[in-house]
Parts: C-alpha cells; structure tokens; sequence
C-alpha cells in the first residue's frame, strides 16, 4: 500500500466537504449535542475523560445506543485511503481522541483536545461506574483464551459488574449473526470489541441498531493487556505520547502500520487548517 495520501480537492471530492478552521464547530450541525474538532472529517470530541464517561454513563441510563471510537491516526490515514471506512469513523455516535498523535494534530492544526481519552482507560472507568451501578458487560474478540481470562480478570477488579458473555474475535461473516444474536440475548450495557483494525469498527457500524447496546466500543489489544499477555506502557512513555513505541518493543511485527506515523505528522504539517474539514455524514 502507498503511503500517498490522496487529495480530497485533486480526486474529485466536492468542495463542501473540504474545510478550514471556520468549520470546526461542525459537528453541532451533524446532530452532536458536544463540540468536535473535525480532522479530517472524524469528529473528535472536545471532551475529557471525565466528560467523556459522564456523557456516556447518560447514555447507558437512558438507554441510547452509541458506538463509540477511539480514534487514532492509522484509523485516520485508513479513512482518508477507504472512504467507506472514513463514513464508519465520521457517522460514529463519538469518537475519542486515543492517539497521542490525534491530540498534536488538533493542538497543531489550532483546535485543540481537552486531552488524550485513551481507550483501554476509558474502558476501566466504564467498568467502574458498571460496577458501581450493577451493569452488564460483554467481551468480543481477541483469541479465546485471551478473552476468557479478560473476563474473569475484570470480574475480580470489579466485582459488582456483571460479565455476561465473551467469545473470541475469530469468527466469519457466516457467523456474525449468531454472534449478534448471543449479544442481544444477553442485553448488556457494555459490549467492548477486540478484533483488528479492519474488521472491529466496520462491524460495529454495520450490527449497531441489531445489538442495541447502550455503549459499544472498539478497544483493539485492551484484552492482551488485561489477561496479561502484553504490558502497558509505563505512565513516563505514556506522559510523553511514546505508548505506541512501547508497544512497537513488545509487537515488532506491527512495525509496517506503525510506518503510517511519521505520514500522518508530515500530512498535519503540510496541510495546517485545511485539515480540519465539515463533518460529511451522508
């Protein structure tokens, strides 16, 4: 795959769709009720992680379904390469600003981020307030092993949640509905998604309305990190924005995605507040 990143204006995008600065209040105007930084047409919240799990605790007592991201920038460079994946990132009932990357782009772009939300700690703090609240959680992905040892690791941390389901990641489409089904049968509150890039966020698009979970979100290799098989970076990589390089020394297999980085940066730079485009949801 090129590292080229194609130009929105050059391949034909409209003109409407490519934004500046002006436009970074868009997401107002695409239905949320929070305001975003729009790099890129993924609509970041310009929330913190406190806000963030307050909006999302409403949703799961209100029983409003939301498929939630955490976004970084590999999922970004996917959208502006896939544009049917950019649809699955920019029509996301919010999307977290993960990357550490993702909070430098909008800081260098001048929209900036509250902070970095990262996923596998807004994952613990969902699973706390649950616990706090009686809820019910389900864990989908990574191998079985994996997952079953993730559940009965969060059953033990908190133990007033209620782990209802788990199963491994490695499923074909055939079998999605039987998943979907074993899902809506357990009616959790909680369903978090460990599978890989291409298969996690598209699939939670595609079955959101069939699960009907209050908060569903994609935690990619949260579950290897809370059965044990992989350690988290230490709090100095993470206060530095080097989580990534941790888990680069851990997984140097992963070095080809990685190589996306420096792209990303190069692109931020180059572009400035032209990376900051309207929400396009249709």
């Amino acid at each position: 795959m090129s590292n080229d990143v194609p130009n929105p204006v050059a391949e034909g995008k409209p003109a409407a769709i490519v934004g500046t600065g002006a436009d970074a209040a868009s997401g107002r105007a695409a239905g949320r009720p929070y305001p975003v930084v729009p790099l890129y047409g993924v609509p970041f919240a310009k929330m913190d992680m406190r806000q963030t799990v307050e909006y999302l605790v409403r949703a799961v007592e209100s029983r409003r379904t939301h498929r939630v991201v955490t976004g970084n920038p590999i999922m970004v460079m996917a959208g502006l390469r896939d544009p049917s994946f950019h649809r699955v990132l920019a029509t996301a009932d919010l999307v977290v600003p993960d990357g550490a990357g993702i909070v430098w782009a909008a800081r260098r772009v001048g929209d900036p981020l509250p902070e970095r939300v990262a996923g596998y700690d807004l994952m613990h703090e969902l699973l706390r307030e649950g616990a706090a609240r009686g809820w019910k959680a389900y864990l989908l992905g990574a191998a079985q092993d994996v997952v079953e040892t993730a559940a009965a690791n969060l059953a033990r941390q908190y133990p007033g949640i209620h782990i209802v389901g788990w199963r491994n990641g490695y499923f074909s489409d055939a079998e999605d509905e039987q998943v979907v089904e074993d899902i809506r049968r357990c009616a959790p509150d909680l369903l978090f998604v460990a599978r890989s890039l291409a298969k996690q966020e598209p699939w939670l698009a595609k079955y959101r309305d069939r699960l009907g979970v209050p908060v569903m979100m994609g935690v990619g290799g949260s579950f290897d990190v809370v059965a044990g098989k992989l350690k988290r970076a230490p709090v100095s990589f993470r206060r530095l924005g080097l989580e990534w390089l941790y888990r680069l020394l851990q997984e140097p297999r992963r070095i080809g995605r990685m190589t996306v980085l420096p792209v990303f940066a190069l692109k931020v730079l180059r572009d400035g507040k032209n990376a900051l485009w309207p929400i396009d949801t249709v």
